[in-house]
């Protein structure tokens, strides 16, 4: 009798407790780049204070990571930071994410037809991360790095994301949220915030105002997978002074249109929520 074929990619054998110190040492490794990555360039003091490692063992890392070139080493400012392997094997993701490559001539049209800077996030947890970017030539405008994260209460992408999931994920969700106030305008209740999302899922888009960052707004629109389920999101954003009156209506439409195009492009199917 032939023994069945073992998964590709799967070890040959259970992990036995003799790896676990090989594994750790990926665990902290990748701690450290994920740290490095949000803070955009830090001391090695710094760092291992905020990952709780020791300072020798962080700089062992460090040391690792900067010979495969996943980090470098600013010898005049005696900081670190995230290196040219590691964006390279980022945008691995991008490129097989069908929706970040059918969603860019998407945004560039978007971005010209409104004025306003077009953003592409897909969530991660209670968070979003934003993946790409075309931005407005006006002098005045929002930019968010590829990268950067946002909670999902206090974003126009988060929140077209939550009002596009089914009831009970939905609740899963912004039940473990912690609502942190960043302005005023922040939803810091369940009952606000769901109240908001019930508005989003009746009219098809999302309007952030001022709810993140005091003076700016976004309005956005979920995009969704094969499933009907929100795998990501567009959105424009600028000074709230542009964001008034008639004109959000609008720019809901044209987010809208644009999240469908995106999705039916992508291969996703709409859904009833």
């Amino acid at each position: 009798m032939n023994s069945p074929k073992r998964p590709r990619g799967r070890p040959k054998s259970a992990f036995k407790e003799s790896s676990a110190g090989t594994l750790q040492a990926l665990d902290r490794a990748l701690g450290v780049l994920t740290a490095l990555a949000r803070d955009e360039g830090t001391t090695l003091s710094d760092l291992s204070r905020e990952i709780d490692i020791p300072t020798a063992t962080t700089h062992r890392i460090l040391t690792t990571l900067e010979n495969h070139r996943f980090v470098t080493f600013d010898e005049e400012r005696q900081e670190w930071a995230v290196g040219i392997e590691a964006w390279r094997t980022g945008t691995a993701f991008l490129k097989r994410n069908s929706v970040v490559e059918v969603g860019r001539p998407v945004m560039r049209r978007l971005m010209k037809e409104t004025g306003e800077t077009a953003n592409l996030a897909v969530p991660d947890g209670r968070e979003v991360v934003f993946v790409g970017q075309v931005e407005t030539p006006n002098p005045i405008r929002a930019f968010f790095p590829p990268g950067t994260r946002t909670a999902m209460h206090a974003s126009g992408i988060g929140k077209a994301i939550l009002a596009a999931m089914r009831p009970q994920a939905q609740q899963r969700l912004i039940e473990d949220m912690d609502l942190t106030p960043f302005t005023a305008s922040t939803h810091v209740t369940l009952s606000g915030l769901t109240a908001d999302l019930h508005s989003i899922a009746a009219r098809g888009w999302s309007h952030d105002r001022e709810e993140r960052h005091a003076g700016m707004s976004c309005i956005g629109a979920a995009i969704l997978n094969e499933q009907g389920e929100p795998c990501a999101g567009i959105s424009v954003s600028g000074p709230t002074v542009r964001f008034s009156g008639e004109r959000i209506a609008d720019l809901g439409r044209r987010v809208a249109e644009a999240s469908q195009e995106i999705t039916d492009l992508s291969g996703g199917a709409m859904h009833d929520v």
